[in-house]
Parts: C-alpha cells; sequence; structure tokens
C-alpha cells in the first residue's frame, strides 16, 4: 500500500481488512490473526491461564501487524462488529509513531466485502 494518506478497516479478532482509499480504486490487504477457532478449541483442553496467554501473544502479534501497515496514513478509520478496533486504537495510542494518525472508531455489523468498500468510499468522501 502505497502514499495514498486514508485508510479504512474493518476488522474483528480474526481478521482485517485494510481499504486504501483512492480516487480510482481500492487497494486491499488482509491481515489474519494466528488465534483461530481450531487453536482455542485445541487449547481448551489445556489450563486457562495457557489459554489466555497465547491468545494475547498472538493478538498482540496480529496488533502490531496491522500498525505496520498503517504507520504512513494521516487518517484511518477503524469499524467492524467486535471491541478489537478499540483494542487496536489503545495500542497504537500509546506508540508516539501514530500521535499523528486521525483516527476514528465506528461499530458496524458483519459487513461483506463490498458492502466494506461502500462504508469507506462513503466514510472518506464526506470528510
Amino acid at each position: 500500500m502505497g502514499t495514498t494518506k486514508k485508510l479504512g478497516i474493518w476488522m474483528d479478532h480474526s481478521i482485517a481488512h485494510l481499504m486504501e482509499f483512492t480516487s480510482k480504486h481500492f487497494e486491499i490487504e488482509t491481515i489474519e490473526s494466528k488465534f483461530t477457532i481450531q487453536e482455542k478449541n485445541k487449547s481448551l483442553a489445556k489450563s486457562d491461564s495457557l489459554i489466555h496467554n497465547k491468545q494475547k501473544q498472538q493478538l498482540s502479534d496480529y496488533y502490531k501487524k496491522i500498525g505496520e501497515a498503517i504507520k504512513n496514513y494521516k487518517r484511518v478509520i477503524l469499524f467492524g462488529p467486535t471491541n478489537a478496533k478499540v483494542e487496536l486504537f489503545d495500542i497504537l495510542s500509546e506508540d508516539e509513531r501514530f500521535l499523528k494518525i486521525k483516527f476514528e472508531i465506528k461499530n458496524t455489523d458483519k459487513m461483506s466485502e463490498n458492502q466494506q468498500h461502500e462504508f469507506v468510499k462513503e466514510y472518506f468522501s464526506k470528510a
């Protein structure tokens, strides 16, 4: 993803769809968390603290990957159905590399790819 400064991110705890807003088309990148349902089911037999620590580490890695992908943008809209977007924002807020980025957070339902694109297009067209 290049020099455009506006980015929409639909995300939950398992996947993030990064959509760079341009006048022509969307550049899309997908980042997936390693903590999947299968991983959770496999871990259920183990102790709760082990599950929690592993999940926490995998979410941290997931959020770091997203952070790396957005550090060169000026405006970012985080949206999606879970509180993953708030968790990501809280982590990025503590890192001075992200202080110049204007973030906004919106709660949305699950969305198709087309609905996500439309949401980002409408959001940045009004702004």
